[in-house]
C-alpha cells in the first residue's frame, strides 16, 4: 500500500510519530504495511533497550496509517492495542513493524503487526484494532 503522502503529512507535524522518530514505508502489497525505528534516547528505557511502550506506539501509529491508506478522507482510531514483548533491542539498532491486515470491516479493522530487530528476529507481536469514523461534513 502506498503510505508517501500520509507519510509527508505525518513527519511534517509535531506529534507522537516524529517524537518517536517513526518513518512509515510503502509496500506493494494492498494489505500490508511497514515502518521503521531507531532505538535512541526518544525512545529507550534508562537501561539502553527500546521501551515496550514505543513498541506498541509504533504498532499503533503504523495500524493507524495504514487504516488511513485504505480508507481515505475517513477518521481511523486505535480503540485496542495488545502485544508481546519477546526480545529486548540495544540503543542504536533499528527496528522495523510489519503490518497486516487481518480483517477490514465497515467500522473496524484488525491488524496484525510483527516488529523485528535487524537480524528479522520478532521483538514484539501486536494486535491493532482501529475504529473508522466518517466525518461530519
Amino acid at each position: 500500500m502506498n503510505v508517501d503522502k500520509l507519510n509527508e503529512m505525518i513527519t511534517g507535524q509535531e506529534g507522537l510519530s516524529k517524537t518517536l522518530g517513526m518513518e512509515f514505508i510503502s509496500t506493494p502489497e494492498e494489505d500490508t504495511c511497514m515502518a521503521r525505528m531507531k532505538v535512541d534516547d526518544r525512545n529507550k528505557q534508562p537501561f539502553g533497550f527500546l521501551s515496550g511502550g514505543a513498541s506498541l506506539a509504533l504498532a499503533e501509529n503504523l495500524a493507524g496509517v495504514a487504516s488511513m491508506a485504505i480508507c481515505p478522507n475517513k477518521i481511523c482510531v486505535g480503540i485496542n492495542v495488545s502485544g508481546n514483548h519477546v526480545k529486548a533491542v540495544e540503543e542504536g539498532s533499528w527496528v522495523t513493524a510489519h503490518a497486516k491486515l487481518v480483517s477490514r470491516g465497515h467500522k473496524l479493522h484488525v491488524w496484525h503487526i510483527e516488529i523485528m530487530d535487524e537480524d528479522d528476529d520478532v521483538i514484539s507481536s501486536v494486535e491493532v484494532t482501529n475504529y473508522v469514523i466518517t466525518p461530519k461534513k
